[in-house]
């Protein structure tokens, strides 16, 4: 059993024990802190003043103010808002010193490239669940009956192979021009490949130019949501793989 004498002597060692502990911050200091970081950075990310166009219960993203065709203010992840060199992924930084490209520049970038792929994509897609094929055996219906086995098939085959090239010498030329604009050394606008060989560009005033981009840019849209549907809604079908996927 303690005594007092024993009491005593533990309360009094407590006592001077505690005087020498670290203090710690408060849970409301720490808090108040952790939401002051927050608003600086969401702060640099939003345009308080304004609202999304799509999302008009959402400040408008710092980056999205219009000057891109097609802007629609959709970024509810404000993803466009991350400041990054995006350089980097085309060349190392140690290599030499550029420009950079910014977030949004390479943001459209892709989303044009996914775009006119889908595009491509999905009217391909239907084109051989149809019976169009290129000539040759190996493409025939007997081999690639629909377009939903195709991809394995062209795999097996080897054919995808030779793709795989053809997409990589694409895309090494396409990095060597963004290197360019990391650089500074070209103004060209991002998805810009001065391919128009039906001349749907020449003559046009900048508001024609506009209207065309618009098109070209939504539809992308379109087709990227079309594609994602009819490979998923094909996958999905138990009775048929082929037109009109039901």
């Amino acid at each position: 059993m303690f005594t007092m004498k024993s009491v005593a002597a533990l309360a009094m060692m407590a006592a001077s024990a505690s005087a020498f502990a670290p203090s710690c911050p408060s849970k409301a200091s720490t808090t108040t802190f952790l939401e002051a970081v927050a608003e600086r950075k969401w702060n640099t990310m939003v345009d308080k003043t304004q609202r999304s166009k799509s999302i008009p219960f959402l400040p408008r993203p710092i980056n999205l103010d219009g000057s891109y065709v097609g802007d629609k203010g959709f970024d509810p992840f404000y993803l466009s808002s991350i400041p990054k060199n995006f350089a980097g992924f085309i060349q190392p930084p140690s290599w030499e010193e550029t420009k950079g490209i910014p977030t949004l520049y390479w943001m459209r970038e892709a989303e044009l490239k996914h775009g006119r792929i889908a595009m491509l994509a999905w009217l391909g897609w239907l084109a051989t669940d149809a019976g169009l094929r290129f000539p040759g055996e190996t493409f025939s219906t007997a081999n690639i009956p629909t377009a939903y086995q195709a991809h394995d098939i062209l795999v097996s085959q080897g054919t995808m192979t030779v793709m795989l090239l053809a997409v990589g010498f694409i895309e090494f030329c396409s990095g060597a021009v963004l290197v360019e604009v990391s650089k500074g050394e070209s103004d060209r606008e991002a998805g810009e490949f001065k391919f128009d060989p039906l001349n749907f560009m020449k003559g046009k005033s900048k508001a024609e130019s506009d209207k065309l981009k618009l098109n070209e840019i939504e539809n992308g849209r379109l087709a990227m949501l079309a594609f994602g549907g009819v490979c998923t809604q094909e996958a999905l079908s138990g009775a048929t793989h082929s037109f009109p996927y039901f």
